[in-house]
């Protein structure tokens, strides 16, 4: 499994354990370093920077030989907390920052002056020669089979497109769930991959019990793409919920999207209603469920430490 990754961030297997909204956290990062791996966690995860701080330094601590860890940081306006939780990262000091939604400009430049890396989502060449330009270290190549917010194309498509355009190293997102799947996105030219969805059945993470174990009942063709948490389409699982809410916006949403001073409003309350949504979901007990997961939880059989989860990927 020796991949450009491993030397990028000094770890022994080339795999970060992605960064998910309200799964991750420290205790699944210090194990995944543990075990030679990378862990990634999103910013937003801390309600205050204090916490986020308090984050860093303890992972900085935990962190054995052929580990690393990172912060995941939302770079547009809508996330108002973003130019603190930069200065936080830069200061307490972290191995890499994976940036999502807008440009890493300043993410980049002010990362880099404190020996941190930056890699950027990105789902298409167009954006990727962006962040190349600017100074990425890697992209993290979001293709169709990720959970959560993903990309149009396949895989080997972006893979491959993105390898043969690109001089920085792509790091792909989405559709691993063993083995198998990694030494494929290796064999089409990456340099490592992200995974995130069988990480959300493990003993480590603060979600709910039914959150992990509907990770385990349910499978690939149970995944459906929704509109109505964020205005963006998402991948969630598609429960009984789900299927009474429906996957479309609203009649109103959709004509309120067409008048372009509002827009950006009705986004913004759809987001927040949405993430409230899926905020209950996962860490109350609530007939509400609406669980964020992508295809790869196929492989999920068992809640299980994390350690194991890896195991099951390297081995």
């Amino acid at each position: 499994m020796a991949a450009e990754l491993t030397k990028l961030l000094d770890i022994k297997y080339p795999i970060i354990q992605a960064p998910m909204f309200l799964v991750s956290n420290t205790a699944m990062v210090v194990e995944a370093m543990k075990c030679g791996i990378a862990g990634c966690i999103p910013a937003l995860n801390y309600r205050t920077l204090d916490e986020l701080r308090a984050a860093a330094k303890e992972l900085k601590a935990a962190k054995p030989v052929g580990g690393a860890f990172g912060f995941n940081l939302i770079v547009n306006k809508s996330n108002v907390k973003y130019k603190g939780q930069l200065q936080v990262l830069c200061e307490a000091g972290c191995d890499f920052i994976i940036t999502s939604l807008g440009s890493p400009e300043e993410t980049i430049n002010r990362a880099h002056k404190v020996g941190i890396k930056v890699f950027c989502d990105v789902v298409d060449l167009k954006y990727a020669k962006k962040v190349e330009n600017l100074g990425a270290d890697a992209v993290i190549a979001v293709n169709n089979e990720a959970g959560g917010h993903r990309g149009d194309m396949s895989p080997e498509h972006l893979i491959k497109e993105l390898k043969t355009n690109c001089n920085i190293p792509i790091i792909s997102a989405g559709g691993v769930g063993c083995k198998a799947d990694i030494d494929k996105m290796l064999s089409y030219g990456a340099a490592g991959v992200s995974v995130g969805s069988p990480f959300i059945a493990s003993v480590e993470a603060n979600v709910t019990k039914e959150y992990k174990q509907a990770c385990v009942d349910y499978g690939a063709n149970d995944i459906v793409m929704t509109e109505r948490i964020s205005g963006t389409p998402c991948t969630v699982i598609n429960t009984p919920y789900v299927q009474k809410i429906g996957t479309k916006a609203t009649w109103l949403e959709k004509l309120l999207n067409k008048n372009r001073k509002l827009k950006k409003w009705v986004k913004m309350i759809r987001f927040k209603i949405g993430m409230n949504a899926t905020k209950n979901a996962a860490t109350k007990a609530t007939y509400k469920t609406v669980w964020v997961a992508g295809p790869s939880i196929e492989y999920t059989n068992a809640i299980l430490p994390v350690k194991d989860i890896i195991k099951k990927l390297i081995d």
